[in-house]
């Protein structure tokens, strides 16, 4: 008898000797681990080629000490240690596992970088990007000097911002009242899940047991089935007619007019919105050119306006700057001139 148990025994309760086999997670720890996942702040990364979510191990801690836990006749907890004590207990009941964090090298950047820019046809698109590089670099250094501040100060806080991290395993799993990082193991199913999981199991039962509905039922289901497909039919009828009609009338006036019956039939838009406009007509001839130009330079003057204005700005404070200059310049001349005379005429 005691053989046939052993062989019952599932995979998941076996543990290798020398190892006790942890108790089950309370009720209590449970709802500790909903209210932790609602209310505790976290942030997404990846973590052993898997996005993962993880939060900080003081901030748990904090909110914990001011959560409904604390509170009333009989709290959970009273004091800091014993939230800290309470959480490791977690950690080993596998509701998260403590990580470590690694900054991310400057070598390992510029070699995701090099990866994403070996796409074709980079080479491009890299004149202009660079022209607009140095000209941020020119507006930063005018507004550096303009402050007092040195440009390579502004870079040194900024590459202190954009720090990057990587999450590693941590070789000593227990919780720590610190900023060390916990990666989510528990993922709790929200209830509205289950509420579309039984509708779904219901409605498969219902279309399996569509031979025992009544008479007017199934006649109301076949000829609304028979509704939808003659929908989906005259969409695709409309969609070859109107290709159709375009290229009639783009090969008929060489390519100068463009009509498009139902513009947003096949677009990636909402219901209502693919049926609306009803028509789009385009004139594209030798006149048109010099509109469509205008039109697109226009758009890159709205676009550029923001950083122009700022230019702008830069130039007219390194202006009035030149100006003060200048002016004390000639303040103090006239003063070592009329300096000058006095000593002339007293003399």
């Amino acid at each position: 008898m005691a053989d046939k148990k052993r062989g019952k025994k599932r995979k998941d309760e076996y543990t290798p000797p020398g190892e006790e086999v942890p108790n089950k997670p309370s009720k209590e720890e449970y709802n500790v681990g909903k209210w932790l996942r609602k209310n505790v702040p976290i942030k997404r990364t990846k973590f052993m080629n898997h996005n993962v979510e993880y939060f900080t191990g003081k901030r748990a801690v904090d909110a914990l000490l001011e959560s409904k836990f604390t509170a009333g006749d009989s709290p959970l907890f009273v004091t800091r240690d014993e939230i800290v004590d309470y959480l490791h207990v977690m950690l080993e009941h596998k509701f998260y596992h403590r990580a470590r964090k690694v900054p991310v090298s400057e070598k390992e950047l510029r070699e995701r970088k090099k990866e994403k820019k070996k796409e074709p046809d980079s080479g491009e698109d890299e004149k202009p990007q660079e022209k607009e590089k140095e000209q941020n670099k020119g507006t930063d250094a005018e507004s550096s000097v303009v402050e007092g501040k040195d440009p390579a100060d502004k870079q040194q806080q900024k590459d202190k911002k954009k720090k990057k991290i990587r999450l590693e395993m941590h070789n000593d799993q227990r919780f720590v009242d610190s900023l060390d990082a916990y990666v989510w193991i528990y993922d709790p199913i929200p209830f509205h899940y289950w509420i579309f999981g039984a509708l779904l199991v219901v409605g498969a039962i219902g279309i399996c047991m569509f031979p025992l509905w009544p008479p007017i039922v199934r006649l109301g289901v076949y000829y609304i089935s028979v509704a939808a497909a003659c929908f989906l039919v005259s969409i695709i009828v409309m969609a070859m007619i109107r290709l159709i009609l375009f290229c009639i009338i783009w090969l008929l006036t060489f390519g100068e007019h463009h009509l498009w019956i139902l513009p947003n039939l096949t677009e990636d838009v909402g219901f209502l919105a693919s049926f609306w406009p009803l028509y789009k007509y385009e004139y594209r001839g030798s006149g048109a050119s010099s509109a469509d130009k205008k039109k697109k330079n226009k758009k890159k003057k709205d676009k550029d306006s923001d950083a122009e204005d700022e230019k702008d700005g830069n130039e007219d404070v390194v202006e009035n700057l030149g100006e003060n200059i200048d002016t004390k310049r000639e303040s103090s001349d006239d003063e070592r001139n009329g300096k000058n005379s006095e000593f002339f005429v007293t003399s």
